[in-house]
């Protein structure tokens, strides 16, 4: 066997050459075993025992507050103690406690929650029951323009996020003079902010997507697009996989496809030195390698939160819902890291660059009024309770017509040849300019250029 060291050309062409019968092979294994689709299923998350008929009303619902509210939060935040952070740390230990106590200081004097909760509903917002909870969303109906075509698109967000990251994409994708605009369905992940938290052990990704599923139905659509990242681009491939015949598109802004075996090897060994032999561009390369040092080392040093949340996310959880100031700190340090890890480096993470501390604070409180950060932490327990790899979900392909916005500073990484192995149908795959992981949040305009180019290839428009 050859060190890695000894594979000049002529022998990683041999070796590729050689490992396309075995590719072929894992291949067509895969496509014997792969499922077309996850059936939907039914469940209930609702408190005791499940009533015989649903309550499929929609009700309109308002974000509101109250002296009381706030008064709290004031006495909370003025209780804090600090800690002070080791010298030229910068956010390598977390988030810095001499920034902290600025971030702090606006949020206690400045930070108008009435305010912003003004913001919060100058969109509707509504709940309906679903599988016993009351599930949440905003619904953002598209102004009626002669010769425009309007189609309903839901987007679904993550952790620690909320249907708020996308109040910046809302007016781009729904008011707009094109030909195209889209009617909006932004949901709350059951157990984050307003919608209700499952009262029963398992509740997974593709229980949220099954909801989901029933809430489009509820709301007459047989037909839309999905876009989504973080837990929001699994929950609608989910939907995808399960209901691919109403799946108009999906586009994700966050991708994690891994697959054993050959095919993964060979990407790893080749693609460094001939990229072309398994179908790596240049910035392919730039964004994986040193493959260990981005995808292995750094992932690791990133992932802790994930560790703690899929084992023992009660326990962790008790501290955040009880202290603003660990739950702000918690939340806020990943609007930081995840944005650019450059920013560990700095004193302030550069947070204020690409967000304004009343955004921020906004998505903060909709998880501490709501008391939402322990079940929204659950939610990594429950899809990591067996292996990812052995879900019926990880042996479905999607079919469905699917695009991909590939932002630089997102946590991982994955090419076009990776992509293809579990989506079938890829009708876009862009190299984004500039962001990170709150794509909508931080380049709303960006998301939505690459989202709606991605449904004229789909709908075989030109602009």
């Amino acid at each position: 066997m050859w060190t890695l060291q000894e594979l000049d050309r002529p022998k990683l062409q041999l070796l590729a050459l050689s490992s396309v019968g075995i590719g072929l092979t894992y291949f067509l294994v895969w496509r014997r075993k792969a499922k077309k689709s996850i059936p939907l299923g039914d469940g209930w998350w609702g408190h005791g025992q499940q009533t015989l008929r649903d309550d499929n009303k929609i009700y309109p619902f308002k974000v509101e507050t109250s002296e009381d509210e706030i008064n709290d939060l004031h006495r909370r935040i003025d209780q804090m103690r600090y800690t002070e952070p080791l010298e030229d740390c910068g956010f390598q230990y977390g988030f810095n406690s001499n920034y902290l106590q600025k971030v702090v200081s606006y949020w206690r004097n400045q930070f108008d929650w009435k305010k912003q909760v003004a913001k919060l509903n100058e969109y509707p917002h509504f709940k309906t029951n679903i599988e016993g909870l009351d599930v949440h969303f905003v619904h953002v109906r598209a102004p009626h323009r002669p010769g425009q075509k309007v189609l309903p698109l839901m987007l679904v967000h993550g952790w620690p996020g909320s249907f708020f990251e996308f109040y910046k994409i809302l007016p781009l994708l729904t008011d707009t003079k094109d030909d195209l605009a889209f009617e909006v369905i932004c949901p709350s992940i059951p157990g984050y902010g307003f919608s209700e938290a499952p009262h029963k052990q398992g509740f997974c990704s593709l229980d949220a997507a099954r909801i989901f599923l029933k809430l489009m139905e509820r709301l007459g659509f047989n037909k839309f697009y999905l876009q989504g990242g973080d837990w929001g681009s699994l929950i609608t491939t989910n939907m995808a996989q399960m209901k691919p015949q109403c799946v108009s598109g999906l586009h994700l802004n966050m991708l994690a496809v891994t697959k054993r075996g050959v095919g993964m090897l060979l990407s790893l060994i080749i693609g460094p030195y001939l990229p072309f032999l398994v179908g790596f561009t240049r910035e392919d390369v730039r964004r994986l390698f040193p493959y260990f040092e981005k995808n292995v080392y750094d992932l690791l040093m990133e992932s802790g939160y994930m560790h703690i949340q899929g084992t023992k996310p009660d326990t962790a959880g008790c501290g955040l819902n009880d202290s603003p100031v660990g739950l702000a700190a918690y939340i806020l340090e990943k609007f930081s890291t995840w944005t650019d890890r450059k920013n560990r480096d700095l004193e302030d993470g550069d947070l204020e660059k690409k967000y304004s501390l009343d955004d921020l604070l906004t998505n903060v409180m909709i998880y501490w009024t709501t008391r939402s950060i322990i079940p929204s932490m659950r939610f990594y327990k429950e899809n990591f309770k067996t292996n990812p790899q052995n879900r019926v979900d990880a042996r479905t392909g999607i079919f469905v017509p699917m695009g991909h916005a590939a932002f630089p500073n997102e946590l991982m990484h994955c090419p076009l040849p990776w992509a293809r192995w579990r989506f079938k149908d890829i009708r876009s795959y862009s190299y984004m300019p500039r962001g990170g992981h709150f794509a909508a949040f931080e380049e709303p305009r960006l998301l939505a250029e690459d989202f709606v180019k991605f449904v004229r290839k789909v709908e075989g428009k030109k602009r």
